[in-house]
């Protein structure tokens, strides 16, 4: 478990430094005076291009987790801390290389598949940190034996919960999205939806600590 945790670290710290430096030389060509809002719309060819990175990043995550878990749980677990601290860690990147975001209630654009994503910094940050912290206690609960799975109400639950978050972060993106993208050229946001983010952080948190209580109970010692 330590040596999958550290790999894992070390490979989210490394891909958070390559995605930092691509953000990096955008905003060189997009915002020459400092990223902010409202948005420049990016031209069509670039615009897939990051759409394309960005779901090579999940497929890198989440092969890594194939790699590193030697079960189901363990393989989600590796996954979840990887995503997690790769995006904690592309923050830390920004600030350490261009002295961004001047506060986690800094706005940005957070993610862009299937649409832009949109939040002030601290909120990606602490679903991030709710993600670490699912997916270590995950580990600790492998290492005193098998596993009790999740059931179909815990999985539904957390469904939920992400798409709850999700929309916090797009609800007030949708609306704004035509063909020209004029009309989230001229948005600013000042107002995020916190109830929402933290109506699905609940819920994900609370059934997945019933579930992980239930398996602790009800875990099979590993053979001496």
């Amino acid at each position: 478990m330590r040596r999958g945790v550290l790999n894992i670290t070390a490979l989210a710290i490394a891909m958070a430094n390559v995605e930092t430096m691509i953000v990096v030389y955008l905003r060189r060509l997009y915002y020459a005076d400092g990223f902010a809002f409202p948005l420049v719309i990016i031209d069509t060819s670039t615009m897939i291009s990051e759409i394309i990175r960005e779901a090579c990043t999940l497929v890198m995550l989440a092969t890594f987790g194939l790699a590193a878990g030697r079960t189901h749980a363990g393989k989600l677990a590796y996954f979840l801390i990887g995503f997690g601290l790769w995006d904690i860690f592309y923050y830390v990147w920004l600030k350490i290389i261009l002295n961004w975001p001047a506060s986690l209630l800094t706005w940005d654009v957070l993610f862009l598949i299937p649409v832009p994503w949109v939040g002030p910094v601290l909120a990606p940050v602490t679903v991030a940190c709710t993600m670490v912290g699912m997916g270590l206690i995950i580990l600790w609960l492998e290492t005193q034996g098998s596993v009790l799975p999740a059931g179909k109400r815990v999985w539904l639950a957390q469904i939920v919960a992400a798409l709850i978050i999700i929309l916090s972060f797009t609800i007030d993106v949708v609306p704004r999205l035509d063909a020209a993208g004029s009309a989230l050229a001229q948005w600013v946001p000042t107002t995020y939806r916190w109830g929402m983010l933290m109506l699905g952080q609940a819920l994900a948190i609370s059934t997945f600590l019933c579930w992980a209580w239930r398996a602790r109970q009800a875990v099979e010692p590993l053979p001496q």
